[in-house]
């Protein structure tokens, strides 16, 4: 039985209520959404074969409506009419949160619009599940699935190459080999993660560097999850204790200006760094 009596004197509003669903392992989700999907009275899913396997494990007789990406556009003014008409609507996809690289966009627009309620009931996240396991610096950007067209793809990573941060990526693991060799072209040399299998059976996180990957023995199979690591910086030393030292004797003649062009004139140190250290010094007199 699941323990609801802590959340059942709050009655749900009338509204659309975008709900996370499991990645992959089926206890992976809230009591809350669990709560929502249960009082729901119409909920929206990508698949009804996927979603019932979630309803029937935790005995949720509300209804399933197949809204996937070759239908949403058609289910629109029907799933509208139905919040006008004060139903409870839940939105979720096969895994993990809608409108993500999902569909769902189209309804949410259509409520923010129509000055509909929306409600977030979040959970499971491939996208924050991988991260928090890649190592990598919490800054990242999330771009989704490739562009299908080979100049698209281009654009994009010659764009993505430049961010300081890490990448997160969805890809097919039949397509992924297909795109080794772009990955090498803009991403040479940056520490990847595949996160293969998320919370499931044969959960599995791979490491290895980009240019490695050609001759990795690689078993992938259904949706992968891929986190490039941020572009390495162009400055490859910091401050040392020589440094810093003789930036305190600079400090008492030379404007801070003149002192990042001195320090740096020989040396690969940030100017942000050298700058903020005289600012420090600054402000400690």
């Amino acid at each position: 039985m699941i323990p609801f009596s802590h959340l059942n004197n709050n009655k749900l509003e009338i509204g659309l209520y975008i709900v996370s669903t499991p990645i992959g392992n089926l206890s992976d989700i809230t009591l809350r959404a669990l709560y929502v999907l249960s009082k729901s009275d119409y909920i929206l899913c990508e698949d009804t074969r996927v979603s019932k396997k979630l309803l029937e494990k935790y005995d949720i007789k509300s209804k399933l409506v197949s809204n996937h990406k070759f239908n949403e556009k058609s289910n629109l003014n029907k799933t509208i009419e139905l919040l006008k008409n004060n139903k409870i609507i839940s939105l979720i996809s096969d895994a993990g949160t809608p409108c993500i690289s999902d569909p769902g966009l189209l309804i949410v627009k259509e409520c923010i619009q129509k000055k509909i309620k929306i409600f977030s009931v979040p959970g499971a996240s491939a996208v924050s599940a991988a991260m928090s396991v890649s190592g990598f610096d919490e800054k990242y950007f999330f771009y989704g699935f490739f562009p299908e067209k080979k100049k698209d793809i281009e654009d994009a990573f010659d764009k993505l190459s430049e961010l300081g941060s890490a990448i997160v990526f969805f890809i097919s693991a039949k397509k992924f080999k297909k795109k080794i060799p772009i990955l090498k072209k803009y991403f040479s040399d940056r520490s990847i993660v595949l996160c293969k299998e998320i919370t499931k059976l044969y959960e599995e996180y791979i490491r290895l560097n980009v240019n490695e990957l050609d001759n990795a023995s690689l078993e992938l199979r259904g949706e992968i999850t891929m986190v490039l690591s941020p572009k390495k910086s162009i400055f490859e030393k910091s401050l040392n204790e020589k440094d810093k030292k003789k930036i305190k004797k600079l400090i008492k003649n030379y404007s801070i200006k003149d002192i990042v062009e001195i320090i740096n004139k020989n040396k690969k140190i940030s100017k942000k760094e050298i700058y903020d250290f005289c600012l420090t010094i600054k402000n400690e007199k």
